[in-house]
């Protein structure tokens, strides 16, 4: 009788073939070792694709732990998992998988650590006005805001205003009024400049954005405002720049804030949109189009390959001895580091650039290109260069998405659905909207815990606005802004600029209407960072595995969604200078101070769960505000709790305000209070929030959770380790960048 292969011998899944390890047979467990080894068999093409993910994790780790003790432990325990699963699983697939996801684990960790080391730089001690000279490093001009942002290297010492030398941190950024910039002011030059300078700020609160964090990896160790007169010492040879023009150039022609997408689009400079209709954007889940990404990389590249090919395929010689297709390929993925050069290399253009090129050597070689495996590639090379953007948003919010859109699509129920077929044009067009409804909805779920966790919302009609907005600024506003581009070469692109406002103004009439619609957007205080963790477990293991056991990671889907959706908003933010208090009243989230900037307002609704204006403590019925002082009680936990805070500077006789502090549970205020002053549950006055950083209460819990924690050695948030890092800065650097500038 014939065997088939199937039935062949040496295809029989026999213990020592599947590598089913020793012990197992030992314990009993041998039945679940073959188990295991049989699931791992079936998922072997998926395996590679969790490389970046333990390399994420490492990364993870290291900002999760606290001190470098802690970082060491970790990766000692990590290498000695790995090399203990290599010595016990005796060549067992699940064994390698592990033991290389561990040794994956402390390489992500190593390799932040050692990048938060290799980009230390001093950092200010502290407030100071300072008139200096400083190299022009990079120029962002802030239409909307009528300011122009600069990035300088400044030179040698500075002045106080007292006449006292400082030392100046390696990197300073500064904004300028547009009528304070001269009109000499270029990348390269060098200027002399009086500013009022700090250093990088840290949350005010609890889940607010770590600018502090973002500034130590910049190398940027102080921030502040510039004033006139700047003068320029040594002018630039090269002038503000190609993006610098380039975005002026396109904002000169358009009316509003259609200039300003239109130069996001180019160059990815927004600083030219109102902040109302950046609102908008991103209320109608329309932000991703201001970000330069995959969607305007593909533009780009699909634009190039087609116009090369077209003008090559019209020398028969060329069509019949060489490969088109290639060259085309080539010039596209010129056409994409072009790009991301000229929109400055932020990280959705890398990792849209990446997977360009991967996309385009795969077209090359005849291979499928459209993969997992070449996100997992992406998000490699993007954490092996800069591992901290694994912990941003924008990192997460790409990969989310793409991840995401690549799963969908390599289902084999989804792709027989949404594939070729033969069918009408009526039919072919229904199905490819679904295809984009589909698409979008997975991509906002996707998302949706990402955006809620850095920035606490969430839209909830993006996927329909998608529907409209892609395709209109895919096929309309960027063919129409390139041929403009093209054409203003011979002073002819008038009327398509005319084209390109109109439709940028059907943009943004979309966006006005989404996000004015009723309940599109859904505000929620900062989630624990270990429900977000269970929710990008939970996704990244049902978008990976493609048997059923990829059904498990719904419960940690499900479970750190819960955990979400269950942590009661903070009744009390105090922000780290104690100056802005918001209580969560009877009638809603009511702020102390009546007089505060957009930011702070801002910050602290969305911190507080809340969508839209605070309200004011003082014109609540349960408060009673004088200038000085403001008592009020908040239900919770069964009880009532007392509030009392401090609104102004001047001095409150010391009887009247020990009283008033006996009688308080909380204590908030800007200054240092008496020792006598003790309420009877928390005083958070000056010295108390100079440990602590911003705080955030929850009464019915009794939870208080800090901005600084006692023991954390993160660089930019230990002041010893900023000391350290300004020792370590050594002189040579100073000489050798000082030489760089009078050169």
């Amino acid at each position: 009788m014939a065997i088939t292969a199937v039935a062949a011998p040496s295809m029989r899944p026999w213990r020592r073939q599947m590598g089913v390890p020793r012990w197992g047979a030992v314990v009993g467990l041998a039945v679940v070792g073959l188990a295991v080894e049989r699931w791992l068999e079936a998922e072997r093409d998926q395996l590679v694709l969790w490389l970046p993910v333990m390399l994420g994790g490492g990364i993870a780790l290291w900002f999760a732990l606290p001190d470098p003790a802690a970082w060491c432990v970790a990766v000692l325990l990590l290498v000695a998992g790995g090399l203990a699963c290599l010595a016990v699983g005796q060549g067992g697939r699940a064994a390698r998988a592990l033991a290389i996801g561990l040794l994956t684990a402390a390489l992500g960790l190593g390799l932040i650590w050692a990048r938060s080391e290799w980009v230390a730089r001093p950092v200010l001690g502290g407030p100071t006005i300072a008139r200096f000279s400083a190299k022009v490093e990079a120029i962002e001009p802030l239409v909307a805001r009528k300011l122009v942002r600069l990035t300088v290297l400044p030179v040698g010492k500075g002045v106080e205003t007292g006449g006292q030398p400082i030392s100046l941190p390696y990197r300073v950024r500064v904004n300028l009024a547009e009528a304070d910039a001269p009109n000499l002011l270029g990348t390269g030059a060098v200027i002399q400049l009086r500013a009022r300078l700090m250093p990088p700020p840290l949350p005010a609160v609890p889940g607010a954005y770590d600018f502090a964090r973002v500034a130590w990896f910049g190398g940027i160790g102080a921030t502040g405002r510039g004033f006139a007169p700047v003068v320029v010492t040594r002018s630039s040879e090269s002038g503000a720049g190609i993006r610098v023009a380039l975005s002026h150039h396109i904002v000169s022609r358009l009316d509003g804030s259609a200039g300003g997408i239109a130069a996001a689009l180019a160059t990815g400079d927004v600083g030219a949109i109102s902040e109302e209709d950046s609102e908008a954007m991103r209320r109608a889940g329309l932000a991703h189009l201001l970000s330069v990404s995959g969607l305007h990389i593909t533009a780009a590249v699909a634009a190039t390959m087609l116009i090369v090919l077209r003008l090559l395929a019209l020398s028969p010689w060329l069509a019949l001895h060489a490969r088109l297709p290639l060259i085309a390929a080539l010039a596209g993925a010129a056409a994409a580091i072009g790009y991301t050069l000229l929109t400055g290399s932020q990280v959705p253009t890398i990792r849209s650039c990446v997977a360009a090129l991967l996309v385009l050597a795969a077209l090359a070689m005849g291979r499928e290109a459209m993969t997992l495996r070449l996100v997992a590639a992406g998000a490699a090379c993007v954490m092996l260069v800069l591992p901290e953007s694994a912990a941003g948003p924008s990192f997460q919010l790409s990969f989310a998405a793409i991840t995401a859109i690549m799963a969908l699509h390599e289902h084999p129920v989804i792709r027989a659905f949404f594939g070729p077929h033969d069918e009408g044009r009526g039919r072919k067009l229904a199905r490819g909207v679904a295809s984009l409804l589909l698409t979008g909805l997975l991509v906002e779920f996707a998302l949706m815990p990402i955006a809620v966790y850095h920035f606490h919302k969430a839209g909830l009609y993006g996927a329909f606005a998608n529907i409209v907005a892609i395709p209109l600024t895919t096929f309309v506003v960027m063919p129409l802004e390139a041929l403009a581009l093209l054409l203003d070469a011979g002073g002819l692109g008038a009327p398509i600029w005319w084209l390109v406002q109109r439709s940028l103004d059907a943009l943004l009439w979309l966006a006005h209407i989404v996000a004015g619609a009723p309940g599109s957007v859904r505000s929620l205080p900062a989630m624990p960072t270990a429900a977000f963790a269970l929710m990008v477990v939970g996704g990244i293991w049902i978008a990976l595995w493609r048997t059923r056991l990829r059904q498990l990671g719904l419960l940690p889907l499900v479970a750190g969604a819960i955990w979400a959706l269950t942590t009661p908003a903070p009744d009390v933010l105090v922000t780290g200078d104690g100056r802005h208090v918001a209580v969560r009243t009877a009638a809603g989230l009511a702020m102390l101070r009546d007089r505060a900037g957009d930011y702070t307002r801002d910050m602290l609704a969305e911190n507080g769960g809340v969508d839209g204006e605070p309200l004011l403590l003082a014109d609540q019925p349960d408060a009673r505000c004088s200038r000085d002082l403001c008592v009020t009680d908040i239900a919770a936990r069964g009880r009532m709790w007392r509030i009392l805070a401090t609104r102004s500077a001047y001095m409150v006789p010391i009887a009247e305000l020990i009283a008033a502090c006996r009688s308080a549970d909380v204590v908030v205020s800007e200054r240092g209070l008496p020792k006598r002053c003790v309420p009877r549950w928390l005083k958070l006055d000056r010295r108390v929030l100079r440990r602590t950083g911003g705080v955030a209460l929850t009464l019915g819990t009794g939870t208080v959770v800090t901005i600084l924690e006692a023991g954390d050695r993160h660089p930019w948030r230990d002041p010893p380790v900023l000391e350290r890092a300004a020792r370590s800065f050594s002189s040579r650097h100073a000489r050798l960048r000082d030489g760089a500038v009078q050169s």
